[in-house]
């Protein structure tokens, strides 16, 4: 049997673009973002969800929680393995100032191999993520799940599935409070959609 995962990024807040958040845990969703959300949540009303998880930082949790307003009773699952990557020294930076960093180009063309100062590889976070999609969907057969989560880890899934090296992480978008459809099973997975979006970019 097959489940079907939801994999949403959460949706925008007020260092998007700027600052490289991180696991910082007080960054709340903007008014832009809440818009975002809640169209996310209009839009995916009618899907029949059977839980919604989320990573623990508040960003992902208010995008969450509008799912839940639209979905009462669902059950509601914080997952500490679809946390965003653990950027280490480099966490509340900005990107302006990354940017003179030579450790910072190096991690963005070679994914694959590198790692954050004192944080964690790309590659380790596709590898809790994915352990907690396949656990879940394997428990779960039949469901859809949504699981609101971070742009690369979301990137790091998707380059999985497909079987990309993670160096190739920017060759597809996953924009704020989007949603990309897997279908997983025993018998392996698959990307059913990809950026799904409800709102203006």
């Amino acid at each position: 049997m097959t489940a079907t995962i939801m994999l949403i990024r959460h949706a925008a807040h007020s260092h998007l673009g700027r600052i490289l958040s991180g696991r910082s845990p007080d960054i709340a969703l903007s008014t832009e973002g809440r818009s975002q959300a809640s169209a996310l949540a209009a839009r995916l009303r009618m899907v029949p969800l059977t839980a919604i998880h989320s990573s623990p930082v508040q960003r992902a949790q208010e995008t969450a929680q509008a799912l839940q307003s639209e979905h009462s009773g669902v059950p509601f699952l914080i997952a500490d393995e679809l946390d965003e990557l653990d950027f280490g020294d480099w966490s509340g930076r900005a990107f302006v100032e990354l940017a003179s960093d030579p450790r910072w180009e190096s991690w963005n063309q070679s994914r694959s191999t590198t790692a954050a100062p004192n944080g964690e590889s790309m590659a380790q976070a596709q590898e809790r993520a994915w352990s907690h999609i396949e656990r879940t969907a394997r428990a779960n057969p039949g469901a859809t799940i949504a699981m609101v989560t971070h742009c690369d880890v979301i990137r790091a899934v998707i380059a999985g599935v497909l079987g990309l090296s993670l160096d190739y992480y920017g060759r597809f978008d996953v924009d704020p409070a989007s949603c990309t459809r897997l279908a997983v099973g025993d018998w392996g997975a698959k990307v059913l959609s990809l950026n799904e979006t409800c709102h203006e970019q």
